[in-house]
This record gives C-alpha cells, structure tokens and sequence, in this order.
C-alpha cells in the first residue's frame, strides 16, 4: 500500500456526537485543530452518528488540497430511512435516529455503502475502504465482501482495503484470507492491554499487512489523568477490575512525571513485533518487520 500519511490520525466518531452531544461549529473547529497539528490521516463511518461524522469531516475538509491527505471510510452497515422519532442512543452517539442501520455484506451493498458514504462527504474518491466490525459475519465477509473491496480496489475505486475491529482474532483470520492492505485494530493494542500481539501482528507481519492502532484510549478510559469509575471502556460502563488497572498505570505516569493520556497516546511496547512508530488514536504502525515508510 503505497500512501502518505500522517503519524497520528484523527478518529470522526466523537464530531458525531459520541456519548454526548456536539454542534456543528464545534466539530469543525476540532478539525481545523488536527490539521493545524499536521494530522493528515482521517478516518470515518457511516455507524458513526448515522452519517453525521462523514458529512461533518467532509465539510470541514472541503476546500484543501485532495492530494494533501488520506480519508479512510468503512462499508457493511447501510443506512436506511428510520421513524425520525428519538436519539441514537443505543449506539452511543447524541444524534436523532432519522436512519437505522441495516447490514450489507454483498457486492451491491458494499459498493451502494461506498457511493452512499462518498456522497455524505463531498468527495470524489477515499483512499481506504474498510470492512466495519465483521466479526459476527466471518464467513459472509469472505466468501462476499472482501472480493467485493478488492474489485474497487482493482477498478481504481478505492486505493487500499482493510478490515477495522476490536476483535484482534477475526481480523487476524482475514488477514490470513489473503488480499488485505491494512486493518484496524480499535482498542486490542493499548497501553492497557495488548492481545493483538499473540495472534494478529503475527499474521500481519507475514501477509505484509499495515496496521492502524485505533482506539489507543480504550474507548474513554485512558482519556483522563485519573480514571473514575464514569470513565467509558468498550463503550459502556468500566468494570472495576479494569478501573483498577487503568489507575495502577495512572500512579505509574505519575512517579514519571507523565499524565496516562500522554502515555497512552504514545505507548508502543517493546516486543519484536512493534513496528518503528508510536501507535495513537487511528495512527499508522508499520507492520512488524518492514521498514518505516
């Protein structure tokens, strides 16, 4: 996969309301901050607020060089008219429910999910289609919606495909299917923990396939100085167990003279199967034994 993009990459989930409401200014606002940052990389979804991330990001983006940055969204869930009636609450972002959300693994649905998702952004083309959470639809994803992304990629739709997960073990098993460029891993490779080490680097490492870190603060978690027990873990409510572990690294921050959000934003342990670059928040990591781009 040849692309050029930035270290660090901006997450659009939260501009779509995630967990609490976010208006309009303020979601540019924040954009325009990554930018200024250096942030070239942007990753969205359709799942995110029902549309709302996409459309937010591509009018904040609208405007500035194409070529300057790298725009990745995902495909499986298509959209359809709701009842309009409430919030999105179930899925966690503060947006009405004007749409539902309706799974799509076939040729037809991956490729309407990419027009549908190109035309909520503004934009001619993304530079990365990922499968969006396929660990419930293993074998539909292969044996239909991967050879439908690699056909986009093949007609010069799309520049590279992916899969993007929490579950470190079916991203692995598509990575092992052969044809992927990239995957996201959202909260596996974490300073908090690091399952994707056993199975999913590994598989990478001998496919060739590149690795974005995403969800380096375990959904909320890692977000704070001090982790409370409102903080968020796997979009929901943090076990004890797990809040415990998440201030035993605070106090370890502490007595460094670093705060956990810094650390986890930064965090790369030092097995063989790191790649030369930090992880972070949609960051690009090298895959395990390839040398940086």
């Amino acid at each position: 996969m040849e692309l050029t993009w930035s270290r660090l990459g901006f997450g659009a989930a939260p501009i779509a309301g995630l967990y609490t409401a976010v208006d309009p200014d303020t979601a540019a606002a924040t954009v325009d901050a990554a930018w200024d940052a250096g942030v070239r990389y942007f990753d969205t979804a359709p799942h995110y607020g029902l549309g709302v991330s996409e459309r937010r990001l591509g009018a904040a983006l609208a405007g500035r060089d194409r070529d300057a940055y790298v725009v990745s969204t995902k495909a499986g869930r298509l959209l359809v008219p709701g009842h309009g009636d409430g919030s999105d609450d179930e899925a966690s972002f503060a947006v009405p429910a004007t749409h539902r959300r309706v799974w799509d693994l076939s040729r037809d649905g991956i490729r309407r999910s990419l027009d549908d998702s190109l035309t909520r952004l503004g934009l001619d083309r993304v530079d990365i289609l990922y499968l969006h959470d396929p660990e419930e639809r293993l074998d539909e994803a292969l044996a239909t919606a991967l050879p439908a992304l690699a056909e986009l990629r093949d007609d010069g739709a799309v520049r590279a495909i992916g899969a993007g997960s929490k579950d470190a073990a079916a991203l692995a098993r598509l990575v092992r299917s052969g044809g992927l460029d990239v995957v996201m891993v959202a909260g596996r490779y974490t300073l908090l923990e690091q399952p994707a080490l056993d199975d999913l680097f590994p598989a990478c490492a001998a496919a060739g396939t590149d690795v974005v870190a995403a969800g380096v603060f375990n959904s909320g978690l890692l977000a704070a100085p001090q982790p409370d027990p409102g903080s968020t873990y796997e979009y929901g409510a943090v076990p004890p167990e797990v809040l415990d572990r998440a201030r035993a690294l605070a106090a370890v921050c502490a007595e460094h003279d670093a705060v956990l959000p810094q650390a986890a934003l930064q965090f790369r342990c030092g097995t063989r199967w790191c790649g030369p670059r930090s992880s972070a928040c949609a960051a690009r990591t090298r895959s395990p034994g390839t040398p940086p781009g």
